[in-house]
């Protein structure tokens, strides 16, 4: 499921924030931000299956958001992404809260092809339109999405682009979205085991590190490239048979979690250009989830972003650089309202939404 953690070190910072703030004043109130009353769906959504549980409680005042939401507590800097809501680091976003965005260099637009999503064909950063670079899809800034991990999938609202589970979706609903004009994205986590998968016996155990929060899963490690490879490009050959355009690989910022390996940042930057060349082998377009600190240097290998809460931890200036290129973030909030972020990354040209933790059906998009 969906993937937000941050680093230890900022949990803790929180927390004796938290302290402190607790000392100086007597009552403390909170306010539930999420509208769960508005669903801009066409449809009722299915019943959502159960989202993972994550591996430890969540700070008060934010009961349904996995992360460390809250004040910011550590600097907007590079060199420390983040990951999904465990007190030891998913590969949701990736930089600490803290700090106003860092401006991104100006990146030449790319040029676009024959639109090949559904909408009025245009310039990137157009809504509705999206690019071509050969065979590989190229989502183009500003198209509206759909992101469902949870139940079955509602393939009733009316998007251009779907973002489901690889292993849980069959090929059948991948050509029923296509028939009505959609790209579709096929989720895979990449960065960590899980043991409810089909194919959880074949990473070994040497491959398995600290668990990352969500009950069943352990981080990769992933420096063992020669181990993780084959089993990384079988979970794709699994999202090219069944017909997805794209993936969106989970869990990929291990580097700055406890992980229970030493991780660098190149190895992480190794890592992640394999998975994008994995993809891209087989006709893939392929999004960077979270990693913000690695923007930079990874943007020329991945062809779209996949956020978390960027507007809740101050860090959507960071993905710029995807929509100056020409390609789509994909973003979403949990706990703040539309009223919230909306105005702001709809400026950045994002595509973005409110959802629900357990990323079913249900969505206010902005």
């Amino acid at each position: 499921m969906t993937r937000r953690t941050r680093p230890v070190w900022a949990a803790l910072a929180l927390a004796t924030a938290t302290a402190l703030l607790a000392t100086a004043c007597s009552s403390s109130g909170s306010e539930d931000e999420d509208d769960t009353s508005a669903d801009a769906t066409p449809a009722p959504p299915p019943a959502a299956t159960a989202a993972p549980v994550p591996g430890a409680p969540a700070t008060p005042g934010t009961p349904d958001t996995p992360g460390t939401p809250g004040t910011p507590v550590t600097p907007d800097a590079p060199g420390s992404p983040t990951a999904p809501g465990s007190p030891t680091a998913p590969g949701r976003p990736s930089t600490a809260p803290g700090t106003p965005s860092i401006p991104a260099a100006p990146v030449t637009p790319v040029t676009p092809g024959t639109p090949n999503a559904p909408g009025t064909p245009g310039t990137p950063g157009t809504p509705g339109t999206a690019s071509t670079a050969g065979a590989r899809w190229q989502p183009a800034p500003g198209l509206a999405w759909q992101w469902q991990l949870g139940g079955g999938v509602d393939q009733s609202v009316d998007v251009p682009v779907y973002d489901i589970d690889g292993f849980e979706t069959d090929a059948s609903v991948v050509a029923a979205l296509h028939a009505k004009g959609r790209k579709v994205i096929c989720y895979v986590n990449a960065g960590s085991w899980e043991d409810f998968r089909p194919d959880s016996a074949a990473f070994a155990q040497a491959l398995q590190g600290s668990g990352n929060g969500w009950k069943g899963e352990k981080w990769f490690d992933i420096r063992r490239i020669d181990q993780l490879k084959p089993l990384m490009a079988a979970r794709f050959d699994m999202c090219k048979q069944k017909g997805f355009d794209a993936v969106e690989p989970d869990t990929i910022e291990a580097y700055n979690q406890n992980s229970g390996f030493p991780l660098t940042a190149d190895d992480q930057l190794r890592y992640n250009r394999m998975l994008a060349a994995l993809a891209h082998e087989r006709g893939l377009a392929i999004g960077l989830k979270n990693d913000l600190e690695q923007v930079p240097a990874l943007l020329d290998d991945f062809d779209f972003a996949v956020n978390e809460e960027c507007a809740q931890y101050d860090e959507c200036g960071r993905l710029s650089p995807f929509i100056q290129a020409g390609k789509a973030v994909f973003h979403v909030e949990y706990k703040l309202g539309t009223e919230k972020f909306c105005t702001r990354t709809k400026a950045l040209g994002f595509s973005s939404m409110q959802k629900k933790l357990e990323l079913d059906a249900w969505r206010k998009p902005c």
